[in-house]
């Protein structure tokens, strides 16, 4: 029987506070582990998911010195909700003045989903202040990804979910459901947000794992949590995070030198596999991990064990 690496015990952060990054916006870091021993830098998802405590558990909490925050919009980060100056590159500006308040010179960098791609952008930009990356579910906004998720493709793997979601918008708008979701989740109108928020972060929380999970999917399903969720998201993904096509892939040779870890699931419907088979190929000096029987979630075993095996070897380097 094989036995997976699980969770590190729950940890209190020994240090918070909000660092005003500019723009209007104040952003909610935290920091978990022993102070001055390996640093590292958490990414979350969404974009616009935030923090939760099991973020804090993938390091030991021995060995690391880790600092989570909340990006911008969401979480504790305030403005709630905002897309102003809510891009990819205001993110990858603030990890940096994060790493400079923090102290340190260089740091491992952990990322999945869309903070796989977060990760990527700044280690591309950045690829002197990075140790390592480990990265879980490659996500790199190209056209065909979203349009995979949102218009055609993971639609035929969940005909009645996909019914669900696509029931707040008209026929005749259905052509580009990011489009028709943002006319809506820019509303001035508050229930008009709201129904287009729980609609498309249910679509998400219940697609994410291979089998059917309530836990994973009931954090999705708060207001607040799929307001600040549904706007930031779908405000990156209409403008494919202001980058060009395929960027993501094509830098890669950017991270040459750099050790990484990438962690993907088999059928992960949110970020299919064809994506991190891309990223392996541009990066071939990374660790490259299929999971067999595993969706997209952070939390499913084989997936969250090669993470938690990645942080602690390279707890060492």
């Amino acid at each position: 029987m094989i036995e997976f690496r699980t969770y590190y015990p729950e940890v209190a952060p020994f240090a918070s506070g909000m660092l005003d990054v500019g723009d209007g916006h104040s952003i909610y870091w935290e920091r978990i582990g022993t102070p001055g021993t390996k640093p590292a830098v958490m990414l979350h998802g969404g974009p616009g998911a935030g923090l939760s405590p099991d973020h804090r558990r993938a390091f030991d909490p021995a060995r690391y010195d880790v600092l989570l925050f909340d990006q911008r919009g969401c979480g504790k980060s305030t403005p709630f909700a905002s897309l102003d100056h809510n891009t990819t590159w205001d993110l990858v500006a603030d990890i940096e003045r994060l790493r400079q308040m923090m102290g340190v010179e260089r740091w491992l960098v952990f990322g999945g989903s869309w903070g796989s791609a977060l990760a990527l952008a700044y280690a591309e930009a950045h690829p002197e202040r990075v140790t390592e990356l480990v990265l879980r579910g490659i996500f790199t906004l190209r056209r065909w990804e979203l349009e995979w998720y949102y218009q055609h493709g993971a639609s035929l793997l969940f005909p009645d979910k996909w019914e669900r979601f696509v029931s707040p918008i008209p026929p005749s708008e259905r052509g580009d459901m990011i489009a028709a979701y943002r006319k809506r989740l820019t509303s001035d109108d508050r229930e008009t947000r709201l129904t287009a928020a729980r609609e498309w972060a249910r679509w998400e929380g219940e697609t994410i794992t291979l089998l059917p999970d309530p836990k994973v999917s009931a954090a999705f399903y708060g207001d607040d949590y799929a307001l600040a969720f549904a706007r930031i998201e779908n405000h990156y993904f209409t403008h494919a995070g202001w980058m060009d096509e395929g960027q993501l892939i094509r830098d890669a040779g950017k991270l040459k030198g750099i050790p990484g870890v990438i962690v993907q699931g088999r059928y992960d419907v949110a970020c299919p596999a064809q994506t991190a088979w891309d990223l392996h190929r541009a990066w071939p000096e990374a660790e490259f991990f299929l999971e067999e029987g595993t969706g997209h979630a952070q939390s499913q075993p084989p997936i969250l064990s090669r993470l938690i095996e990645a942080t602690d070897r390279f707890a060492a380097s």
